[in-house]
C-alpha cells in the first residue's frame, strides 16, 4: 500500500544494541531504512554500531511508553554501516571476552564484593562499559584506575539488577522458550509470593524462582484474572462445623468453583461448591450444625447402595447359572455310560451270527465238480504264500572274481 503523498514519516528510529539494550536515534539525513540494517549513530566522545528494531509511527507509541520526550537530546544517525565499518566492530567484539576475564582476575586481588556479568566495547574503541552486580554499594576507584592503566580506554562501571543481567546473558525458561526480560520485557515489576498464594501454587523456591535466583516475572501475567475469580469466593478462617466433625479446607479449584475440605483422622478430601459453602457459613453462624457438605451426597450415597446390590445380585446370577450347567453335564455323563455298555455287550452276539449266514449262503449255492465238500478241500489245500526272506541269509556269498561280461562290438 503506498502512503499518501502529504505523509511524513517519524523521524526517530529504535536502535538495539549488545545484550537487548535500546535507544532512539534521530534519522536526520532521510535515510531509506529498513528494520534489521546496521547504523552508525552518534554517541558522547565518538560513534557506535548498532542494528534498527523499530521505525514509523511505533516508535511515537513506544516513545510515549517510556517517557521519552522528543527534544534536541536525541542525537543523530550517521550512515548505514558498510562492510568497513563491520569489520572494525567485529575485531572490537573481539576483544570483550579477553578483558572481562583479566578484569575479573583484577577484582578478586582487590577482594571487591561484586559480580561483573558482562563488558560492551564502543564500536570506536574509546570507551568499554562494565557491568556488574553487587548487593551492597562497592567502592570502586581503585578498579577504574586500575582497569584504564590496564587497557587503555575509558571506563565506566555500570551496576545492573540480577533481572537486567539475567535479560542480558539470555537463556531459555522453564517454560522451553526463550527469557523474556532478554526479548521484549523492559520495565520489571516487583514479583511476590502473594501472587502465587492466590494462583494456588506451591511455595517452592526452586519452582517459582528464574535463572536470575529471583521470582519469576511471568508470575504477574494471570495474577488479574486470579483475583478477579476469587472476588465471589469466601475466604474461609475456621473449620466448617458439620455432624461428620469439623470440615477444614484443603484447596479451592478457583475456575470450577469448587472448595475441598478434610476431616480430621481421614486422608479423603470432599467438594463443595461454592453457593453451597456460603449457606453453611450462614448456619454455622446462627448455632446450626450440618449434616453434610453437599444435599446430593445422600442421594449418592443410595445410588453407591443400588448399584453394588445389583452388582452382588449379577455376579449371585452368573454363579447360579454356571453351576446348573456342571450339574447338566454330570447327568449327560452318567446317562451315557449304562448305553454304551448295552453296545459293547451286543457286538459279540452280531459277531458269532455271521459264520450261520455264511454257512447258509454256502448251502444254497449249486455244487459242481465234486460238490461243495470238493470245493472246500481245494480252498483248505491253497498253496500258501512263502517268504523268501528270512533264507535271503543262507544265500552263497558272490564271489568277485567273476567274469566280467562281454562287451558287445
Amino acid at each position: 500500500m503506498d502512503l499518501p503523498t502529504s505523509f511524513e514519516e517519524f523521524d526517530i528510529v529504535e536502535v538495539r544494541f549488545k545484550g537487548g539494550r535500546k535507544d532512539f536515534f534521530r534519522n536526520s539525513n532521510n535515510l531509506v531504512l529498513t528494520t534489521g540494517d546496521p547504523v552508525v549513530v552518534e554517541v558522547p566522545n565518538g560513534y557506535h554500531v548498532g542494528y534498527v528494531s523499530l521505525k514509523g509511527e511505533l516508535v511515537r507509541l513506544q516513545m510515549l511508553k517510556k517517557k521519552v520526550d522528543n527534544n534536541e537530546e536525541i542525537r543523530n544517525i550517521y550512515r548505514i554501516a558498510n562492510e568497513k565499518d563491520l569489520d572494525k566492530f567485529a575485531l572490537v567484539q573481539d576483544l570483550e571476552s579477553s578483558t572481562m576475564y583479566r578484569a575479573r582476575g583484577i577484582i578478586q586481588e582487590l577482594e571487591l564484593k561484586m559480580k561483573l556479568s558482562d563488558v560492551e566495547y564502543q564500536a570506536d574503541r574509546s570507551k568499554a562499559t562494565f557491568y556488574y552486580s553487587a548487593d551492597d554499594r562497592v567502592d570502586f576507584r581503585d578498579l577504574i584506575r586500575k582497569l584504564a592503566d590496564e587497557f587503555k580506554v575509558r571506563v565506566e562501571m555500570r551496576q545492573i539488577s540480577l533481572r537486567h543481567e539475567a535479560g542480558r546473558l539470555g537463556g531459555i525458561g522453564s517454560c522451553g522458550r526463550e527469557l523474556c526480560c532478554s526479548t521484549w520485557l523492559s520495565d520489571f515489576k516487583s514479583v511476590s509470593t502473594t501472587a502465587a498464594r492466590y494462583q494456588n501454587l506451591s511455595l517452592n523456591p526452586s519452582k517459582l524462582s528464574g535463572q536470575c535466583g529471583r521470582l519469576k516475572c511471568c508470575l504477574n501475567y494471570e495474577l488479574e484474572t486470579y483475583l478477579d475469580a476469587l472476588k465471589d469466593i469466601p475466604t474461609i478462617t475456621k473449620p466448617l462445623q458439620l455432624q461428620k466433625g469439623d470440615a477444614i479446607l484443603q484447596k479451592t479449584d478457583i475456575f470450577k468453583r469448587v472448595m475441598w475440605f478434610g476431616f480430621k483422622n481421614d486422608n479423603n478430601w470432599y467438594p463443595a461448591p461454592v453457593e453451597r459453602v456460603k449457606e453453611i457459613l450462614e448456619l454455622n453462624s446462627k448455632g446450626i450444625v450440618v449434616e453434610s457438605l453437599t444435599v446430593e451426597e445422600k442421594v449418592e450415597q443410595q445410588k453407591k447402595v443400588e448399584l453394588v446390590a445389583q452388582l452382588e445380585g449379577n455376579l449371585e446370577r452368573l454363579d447360579e447359572k454356571f453351576k446348573s450347567k456342571k450339574k447338566k453335564k454330570k447327568k449327560n455323563k452318567n446317562n451315557q455310560a449304562p448305553a454304551l455298555a448295552g453296545v459293547a455287550t451286543a457286538v459279540p452276539e452280531v459277531k458269532s451270527n455271521e459264520p450261520k449266514q455264511n454257512g447258509a449262503r454256502n448251502e444254497n449255492k449249486p455244487q459242481g465238480n465234486g460238490g461243495s465238500g470238493q470245493g472246500q478241500k481245494k480252498k483248505q489245500h491253497k498253496r500258501p504264500f512263502r517268504d523268501n526272506r528270512d533264507n535271503r541269509d543262507n544265500r552263497p556269498p558272490r564271489s568277485d572274481n567273476r567274469p566280467d561280461k562281454p562287451v558287445s562290438s
